[in-house]
């Protein structure tokens, strides 16, 4: 890993407070020759802390995943913009990450979470973004789940569909999995599943 280096902000303002909020910076770095950028103009978009969990039922070896339109995918002119995905949203303020995604799986999925096995934490889109993820997999009992879900106040239209592990993993193959979180949770899960079914049953 690199060395810390400094940062100095020459100044800041917001440019967008609106479903994104938007901030320009003027600041330069230090470099790794130990001399310093001239000064750089950056906008980034302000995102803060989002949570993301893969449902996965060790016993009858099933995968949640969700469904919903995703305007960037729409405005990038992707040929479905409605996207498969795990279950995620934004860690609201005194809330954990773990109590986010207990959360979002019950409005998103209607499935209830009762074990979490973190995957990863990064960064979605550093170079332009401040999102940072907490990807978890969590268990869960997939009889009788699917359907549509969402909170119509914020205008949501989910649809959770119930996979085969199998099934499932082979979404990797076929580019029908196309977003950062769901193809990393996928990815662990198809190196993991084995040892993380044989643990949770055990707890049972």
């Amino acid at each position: 890993m690199a060395d810390p280096r400094r940062v100095e902000v020459e100044n800041q303002e917001k440019i967008s407070d609106g479903y994104l909020k938007i901030i320009r910076y003027l600041l330069k770095h230090e470099q790794y020759d130990g001399g310093w950028t001239k000064p750089l103009s950056r906008e980034v978009m302000e995102r803060g802390e989002v949570a993301a969990v893969l449902p996965f039922d060790p016993v009858r070896n099933e995968v949640i995943l969700i469904e919903q339109f995703r305007v960037g995918a729409w405005s990038a002119k992707w040929p479905q913009p409605w996207l498969l995905e795990c279950v995620a949203g934004m860690v609201e303020p005194g809330e954990s990450p773990e109590e986010m995604v207990r959360r979002e799986a019950r409005e998103e999925a209607g499935c209830e979470i009762t074990a979490l096995a973190p995957i990863a934490r990064y960064f979605s889109t550093p170079g332009a973004c401040s999102e940072k993820v907490d990807l978890f997999c969590g268990c869960t009992d997939a009889s009788g789940l699917g359907g549509i879900h969402g909170l119509a106040e914020e205008g949501e239209d989910i649809r959770a569909t119930v996979w085969t592990l199998t099934d499932a993993l082979a979404l990797l193959d076929t580019g029908e999995i196309c977003n950062s979180m769901t193809l990393i949770a996928m990815q662990w899960l198809a190196r993991h599943h084995t040892d993380l079914a044989e643990k949770w049953l055990q707890k049972e």
